[in-house]
This record gives C-alpha cells, structure tokens and sequence, in this order.
C-alpha cells in the first residue's frame, strides 16, 4: 500500500486530523477552526507524537483568531488552555512559545490571525524538513542490513512530516539496510500494534507485533540489531523522556549490548531542563489500563500506576539522532 495519508493538513480554512484512536481499523478525519476541540484531541491522543502536538497547537492559536483579534486576555486564555493539554513533550512549549511571540509582536495589526497562520504553517514546514534530515542522518547507524525493534510511534502520525525513529526506519528499509521491524504493542493504549503497524504496512516494511514484554526475549536470542525510539523531551545532559516502557529497553540493550538509539528533532531538547529529574511526567487515566475499548479487564476499583513516560538516563543511549548532527556521549547540549 503506499503511503499516502496525512495525520495533519490544513484544509479550506480548517485543520484536519486524523482521528489516531481510530485505527488501524477506521481512517476517520476531524475537520475544525475550533481551538477547544484542537485542544480535546491533544488530551484524548486523537492526535499524539511530540511535534504533532506542537504543530496542532500552533494551527489552534492562529484559529482562535479566524474571527478577528479578541485581545490579550482571551490569547492568554487559549495559551492556558492548550499549554494544559499535555505536559511532558517538549514541542508543545516550544510551538506555543513561538505563538506567543508572534502574537505580541502584531497583536495590534488587524490580520493578526493571518499573521499567527503563517507562523504555525512554518513550523509545520520546519517539521516536514526536520523529519526528512532526521532519517537521513539515522542511515548513518547501519553498519549491515538489520533487525530494528523500535516502541510506540515515532511516524507521520507522530509528526508533520515523515516521522522520527520509524522515519529513520523506514528510509532505511528502502535503502536496504533494514530487513524486517519488530514493533512493541506499546500498553496501554497500543500505540506500537495500532499505529506503528498502519504506517509500516502502508510502506510495505516487513514486520511483526510483540508484546511489549517479549522484547527481551528478542534481545537476548540475538533477533534483533539495534533499537531505535522516539523522544517527548531530551534534557540537556541527554536524559530522554519517552513513552512507558523505553527506559525497559535502554536497560536490556546495554545488558546485551545492542545499540540504542533515539531519534527526535533539536526541538525536542530542553536546555533548559538539566537532567531527566526535572522532567515532569504526565499521569494518565487508570481507565487505559483497567479497560481497552468497551471491554472491562480487571476490576475498576483496583489502585492503578499509569505514567505516559518514562525517564531513560543518558549513559544507556548509544546515539541521539537529530536533524543536525547524531550526538554521542557525553551528551552536554
């Protein structure tokens, strides 16, 4: 199948999402100038990935403005609200940041709204150019052709353009340096089965789904080459924050020495962060571990843990991919 959807487009006015809760069963498109309901599909991850964030959130603040300039309070209204959505990636502060700045630039001229478009579709471009360096940059990692594992999804459905790690993935399967993809299901909202598996099955990567636990039995069997992962914030000593259960495979990858690498664009590091432990990590609903769809799996009244993310420490990355450079340790951005 080619791939040929995109997960965010600006249409007649309008910003159109795919609907990422959907799949892979229904390719179904939100089509708003609403920032609030902008804002609702960041929080119910009908659009998730660090730079999709950033991106819809830039399209929302400029929409907020489709009917003329309301003032300073309401743009700080609509910055509150969208800067609440979700709080660990990165790229939604730094999109909103540029925004903001943008706003207060021209908030007196009359097309301030069309002035706030064209900065969000300049970060979208931006993303676009990023996603393609990225993966250029990621052929570097390919010593033979290889068995990459990769977890949750780091694709076009993650970003504006072609993605990240799966990008990196992807270009290289068509360069023939990768022969097959394991990607991790990714509990508990199965990011890695849903989407990772819809993109690679529209590039015609050869792959297979495991569950998230079965990747250190790969590991250990010698099925796999190397690891490659997204990023939602990189601290500035390369502390990296990504989807639950990373931090599992850093710790397997170094056990068994098998490079781990993660792949992000230079927006995704927090200089500003100092170390992982800065990093605040969003809690989400224990609905998403006790439910999956309609259906109830264990009892509702359990206590639940359920980060969104965790923390891998900088010494167990073997690379930091960026549409720049690939940086290796010590890391000191």
């Amino acid at each position: 199948m080619k791939s040929d959807f995109k997960a965010i487009d600006f249409v007649d006015g309008k910003l159109k999402l795919i609907n990422q809760t959907k799949l892979p069963f229904e390719e179904e498109y939100i089509l708003t100038d609403e920032y609030e309901r902008i804002a609702l599909a960041i929080e119910r991850l009908e659009v998730r990935g660090a730079p999709a964030i950033g991106i819809a959130a830039a399209y929302a603040v400029a929409l907020a403005f489709k009917n003329g300039n309301k003032g300073e309070d309401y743009f700080n209204q609509v910055f509150n609200r969208l800067k609440n959505t979700r709080p660990t990636a990165v790229n939604l502060f730094f999109a909103l940041g540029k925004m903001k700045d943008a706003y207060f630039k021209v908030k007196n001229n009359e097309d301030v709204y069309g002035i706030l478009f064209d900065v969000a579709k300049k970060i979208h471009s931006d993303d676009i150019q990023m996603c393609e360096r990225i993966a250029e940059n990621g052929l570097q990692i390919f010593e033979k052709k290889s068995v990459v594992l990769t977890h949750c999804n780091t694709g076009a459905l993650a970003t504006g353009g072609g993605g990240t790690a799966l990008n990196v993935i992807k270009k290289a399967y068509e360069r023939g340096l990768v022969k097959y993809v394991y990607a991790d299901e990714t509990r508990p909202l199965f990011q890695g089965s849903r989407l990772t598996a819809f993109e690679l099955e529209k590039a015609g990567t050869p792959f297979s789904i495991n569950i998230d636990s079965a990747s250190g039995i790969a590991i250990k069997e010698k099925k796999v080459d190397l690891v490659i992962v997204g990023a939602d914030r990189i601290a500035k000593n390369g502390d990296t924050a990504n989807k639950i259960g990373t931090f599992n495979l850093a710790v397997l990858c170094k056990y068994f020495n098998i490079p781990f690498y993660v792949a992000a664009p230079e927006t995704t590091i927090d200089r500003a962060c100092k170390t992982g432990s800065e990093i605040e990590i969003e809690e989400r609903s224990a609905k998403e571990i006790f439910q999956i769809g309609d259906a109830k799996i264990t009892r509702s009244d359990y206590d639940f843990y359920s980060p969104a993310f965790d923390v891998t420490p900088a010494e167990l990355i073997t690379g930091i991919i960026t549409e720049e450079k690939i940086y290796k340790p010590p890391f000191n951005f």
